[in-house]
């Protein structure tokens, strides 16, 4: 296994002139970024907060979706969020892919960088899914060399993001929060925590989504993400709940991340939306309500909480 903990060296030389403004995310809620949504953004003014946008959505060199992102970026901070790099899968990591991430990076200067502890592709196969691992200590040194791996290409750490999963792995032999915990300190990357994927994950398999929380490494979160969920029944008529961000949030997540909020302090918060996608007004409530909690918090303690 590669060394862990190094420093990284920055995709941007000390001194490069930077390309948009450098906004703060530190006490902010945002929303994934729509395309069909822009008009109504460009219209509004004042705060907004900051804007999410799916990596692999953009790895094209030019066309519509870099002349809307460049009016977004323009005037608004954006997290850049990854759903294909297989950094839990055990094959080398795309080179092709990994490059246009950094190309991307150095692009837009994201305010946050992060992916998923998750596998999903099979050789040259992309399978457009979010696959689960066993946590066991082969497992972690993948998954640490492949951070180390993309750390080091975009110059930056990143945030690793819990998963929402449906299945368990008997050969597991530490728990997801140990896992995760592990892969922080050795990799030096923050922690994603998306309270939906708690919720689920705790539903599905029938353990405290507070017990979760409260073995979970919360001075490692960088960011939260909240979504919406969908219910439905498994083959025995047992509740089984999918992460389909096709919705609002839910009463239970948002009673879930007040938690988070008041242990904390005020992380940088996003609402997703991918399916489904409602009107401007619709998704921007989800993360006014963030808001809201974040700000109520951050007047209560006087500070705020990031990742360093």
């Amino acid at each position: 296994m590669n060394a862990h903990n190094r420093t990284v060296a920055p995709v941007v030389e000390a001194g490069a002139e930077l390309r948009f403004p450098s906004y703060s995310v530190h006490d902010l809620a945002g929303t994934s970024f729509k395309p069909e949504h822009l008009p109504a953004i460009l219209a509004e003014t004042g705060r907004q907060g900051f804007f999410e946008i799916h990596a692999e959505n953009y790895m094209g060199a030019g066309g519509p979706p870099h002349h809307a992102l460049e009016l977004v970026r323009r005037d608004h901070p954006i997290s850049l969020h990854g759903v294909c790099m297989s950094l839990g899968g055990p094959q080398p990591l795309n080179k092709d892919h990994l490059r246009r991430f950094r190309e991307l990076v150095i692009r837009y200067e994201p305010a946050l960088v992060s992916e998923h502890l998750a596998w999903s592709t099979h050789e040259n196969t992309y399978l457009n899914d979010l696959l689960p691992l066993p946590y066991t200590s082969a497992t972690l040194m993948h998954v640490c060399d492949h951070i180390d791996e993309m750390q080091t290409a975009i110059g930056r750490p990143i945030l690793l993001e819990n998963p929402s999963t449906y299945v368990l792995f008997a050969e597991s032999s530490m728990s997801e929060t140990d896992f995760l915990g592990a892969i922080a300190k050795r990799t030096g990357c923050g922690l994603l925590l998306d309270v939906n994927n708690v919720f689920v994950s705790a539903t599905n398999h029938g353990y405290s989504a507070l017990d979760y929380l409260a073995d979970f490494p919360l001075s490692k979160v960088g960011e939260i993400h909240l979504a919406g969920h969908a219910e439905q029944t498994d083959d025995e008529g047992e509740l089984l709940l999918i992460d389909s961000h096709d919705g609002p949030v839910a009463d239970a997540v948002w009673r879930l991340y007040e938690i988070v909020i008041e242990r904390c302090g005020a992380i940088p918060s996003l609402a997703e939306w991918d399916s489904k996608i409602p009107d401007w007004p619709v998704l921007r409530a989800e993360a006014v309500a963030a808001q809201a909690i974040l700000d109520r918090q951050s007047q209560t303690l006087g500070k705020s909480h990031a990742f360093r």
